[in-house]
């Protein structure tokens, strides 16, 4: 019998330990397949000093994750991907910037279904890749209910707003953020009135430019929050017009626009 207690014991110390290992394991696997399926087979370096990834380590709303992507050498960057690995659709942004651009900021609100690694790579513009990794914890995010399809719901669709720091940085650029009122409805989440799926509807392309100049391309999928915000920078020397344009899954396109410009200019 104490035989028999001991090995118990010694099995619910290193039973944790193991199943842990094995998780890391998988999630290794997963990356590396993910990794292959994005960037074929392109090497991507650690890069902790040139590309950093802030993620809540316990997410209080699965479906309301927030992200900040900073990068340390924003006039070398390109673009940048964020992939949440374990997510039905990995893929939750694909940010290229233009020259209007300023990439050293990017925030995003993204859904997570299940505890896992979040990674964001960094592509410069002489086709280097460096990424990070966080590991969030949160659950549920995909299939948390958004609302209902029915016309009175989705009645302001596609409606934009945009908040602006009035000061520049000493460079000259303006952060601002990006409000886009879309259920991003991915197929998983259940209507709570009809109990039925309610159909997919969200996201694909995000695209800003100031004074027709290039800030930013997003390029999205089902993994993006419902009603996205976005805060980026602007590369602004006088006051312009910062025009945005939106396309969902359905084919519909939104667009507005905006005055921008550094304070007293």
């Amino acid at each position: 019998m104490t035989r028999f207690c001991l090995a118990l014991v010694l099995f619910a110390a290193i039973a944790p330990a193991a199943m842990a290992a094995d998780d890391e394991t998988a999630r290794a696997e997963r990356w590396n397949d993910l990794r292959q399926s994005f960037f074929g087979q392109r090497p991507i370096l650690e890069g902790s000093d040139k590309i950093s990834l802030d993620a809540p380590d316990r997410a209080m709303d699965a479906a309301l994750v927030p992200v900040t992507i900073n990068v340390a050498n924003p006039s070398q960057v390109k673009a940048v991907y964020l992939l949440i690995d374990d997510n039905p659709a990995p893929l939750a942004a694909h940010v290229a910037f233009g020259p209007a651009g300023d990439p050293r900021s990017l925030k995003l609100r993204v859904r997570v279904n299940q505890y896992t690694y979040i990674h964001a790579v960094e592509e410069t513009l002489t086709g280097e890749l460096f990424a990070t990794r966080r590991f969030v914890k949160a659950a549920g995010g995909c299939s948390a209910p958004a609302g209902s399809y029915d016309p009175a719901a989705l009645a302001d669709i596609g409606r934009m707003k945009l908040r602006a720091s009035e000061q520049s940085s000493g460079d000259g650029s303006v952060e601002a953020q990006l409000l886009v009122r879309h259920p991003n409805f991915n197929g998983m989440q259940m209507d709570q009135v009809t109990r039925l799926y309610t159909p997919a509807r969200f996201l694909k392309t995000i695209e800003a430019t100031y004074n027709n100049e290039i800030v930013f391309r997003l390029e999205t999928d089902i993994s993006m929050a419902t009603d996205p915000a976005i805060t980026f920078g602007v590369r602004t020397s006088q006051k312009g017009k910062l025009a945005v344009s939106a396309r969902d899954s359905s084919g519909a396109l939104f667009e507005s626009s905006f005055d921008l410009g550094p304070q007293g200019s």
